[in-house]
């Protein structure tokens, strides 16, 4: 069987190392336009905050330890054409400008997404930077260690994360949003208050409810104009969001407007022996029940794990995703799951209410204890779990993924309120916080 896998970073690593041990006697051929595979870019700003001293430390496999595998991985080449009815590829080597054909049984597309540029008058200045891989990582740790003023573009995690990197590192600090809280996809705004006075206390200048317009300088940036204002900047750094990097399959596969590929639950795609998976397709998003682009890795990592495991017949289903995602903001410790109240409102048919529990994770007869707050998304119809928050200087952000199963299986607050967790005061009190929101929505 011969396997022909295009892109490799989360979903295509996890792919191959799988489809090469399930099919050890297949061939398998990687092409990829960058030089490294499996770049952690999640760990970026960890790297600017220098809490991972080295940039290579974000990387769990290389090209090389595939390749001892017996796995042909050609790195700097790019798939140029498909044609998906004769099975054959067109490839550049881009080292050499050479142009191979090649041919394939099974393909596995796991193109990936790319940064969202919006073509901003001025964007062609020297210091206008993206954050989403090891070359981008390395250009952003040499530029900003003689930079002052930088504008992070962008308050999503990523966005949220170097916005605190650079400040850790005596940077003066802008962050700009369109809207007018950091972090609204993920989060509700109580906890978003709670993590907005920590950016502000810190010195941090946040500029909500500002679109960019432009940036000025002569060959380098020194100015970001908004709609309402101006802010100086030797460095900028967009962090707008992501968008599939499907260019190559457009009008040939099912895809959204978007972009993103369509897949079944065994991650095909509308073409016979054509799987797809990670960044560059939908997923089936558990608490709105519907089809949605949602880029992150752990999804990529399972559906790369599916591609293998459904590659000669359909073995294992995917069971869709809730977003289920965490951050650390200085000495906060935060999660989320499913829909937040906000965006369940305003996306979906769903009749929603929300409860919060504030209270000591811990009894207080202990040595210490530390407050936490909890919430609670569900629909007052059919009584469902469709999301939750959490919030401490503890770090409790597991009781999300324990929510995620919760959504992912249907439980209802009544049943959620009555599951059993243990005791130990160490670590809980005899309600578990999740026990205690859902006891308040009876």
């Amino acid at each position: 069987m011969k396997i022909v896998v295009v892109g490799c970073t989360h979903a295509g690593t996890a792919a191959v190392v799988n489809m090469k041990e399930l099919y050890p006697d297949s061939q398998i051929t990687i092409y990829e336009k960058n030089d490294n595979i499996s770049f952690l870019s999640c760990g970026i700003a960890l790297s600017v905050e220098n809490v991972v001293t080295e940039p290579e430390k974000l990387f769990y496999n290389s090209p090389d330890n595939l390749a001892s595998q017996g796995i042909v991985t050609n790195m700097k080449h790019e798939v140029l054409d498909i044609d998906f009815d004769n099975k054959k590829l067109s490839v550049k080597n881009l080292v050499t400008n050479e142009i191979i054909e090649d041919s394939y049984d099974k393909l596995v597309l796991t193109l990936g997404s790319w940064p969202i540029v919006p073509k901003f008058e001025g964007g062609n200045l020297e210091n206008i930077l993206l954050c989403k891989n090891y070359d981008h990582a390395k250009t952003i740790i040499e530029k900003s260690k003689n930079a002052k003023n930088v504008v992070v573009i962008g308050a999503g995690y990523i966005g949220v994360e170097l916005a605190e990197a650079f400040e850790m590192r005596n940077k003066n600090v802008t962050l700009i949003d369109a809207e007018n809280r950091i972090m609204a996809k993920y989060l509700d705004k109580e906890f978003t208050d709670i993590a907005q006075e920590e950016f502000t206390k810190r010195g941090v200048n946040l500029v909500l409810g500002q679109k960019v317009q432009k940036f000025e300088g002569t060959d380098k940036v020194s100015k970001v104009v908004t709609d309402k204002g101006e802010f100086e900047a030797d460095l900028v750094v967009l962090c707008i969001g992501f968008a599939p990097n499907t260019k190559l399959v457009k009008g040939k596969l099912d895809t959204l407007s978007n972009g993103a590929i369509i897949i079944d639950e065994y991650m095909r795609t509308s073409k016979e022996d054509v799987f797809a998976a990670g960044d560059c397709c939908v997923v089936r998003y558990n608490p709105a029940n519907e089809n949605r682009y949602i880029p992150l890795a752990t999804n990529a990592v399972r559906m790369g794990t599916l591609v293998a495991k459904n590659l000669v017949k359909p073995t294992l289903k995917y069971m869709g995703t809730q977003g289920t995602s965490g951050i650390k903001i200085y000495d906060l410790c935060i999660a989320s799951t499913g829909l937040t109240e906000e965006v369940a409102k305003s996306t979906t048919s769903l009749n929603v209410a929300s409860v919060t529990a504030v209270d000591n994770y811990r009894p207080e007869f202990m040595p210490t204890f530390e407050e936490a707050k909890l919430k609670l998304v569900y629909d007052k119809d059919t009584r469902k779990v469709v999301g939750g928050q959490i919030i401490s200087k503890i770090d409790l952000t597991q009781f999300m993924n324990t929510l995620s199963v919760v959504i992912q299986n249907e439980m209802t607050v009544e049943e959620l309120a009555m599951t059993d967790f243990f005791f130990q005061p160490h670590f809980n009190k005899p309600w578990s916080l999740l026990n205690t929101a859902a006891l308040m929505a009876l």
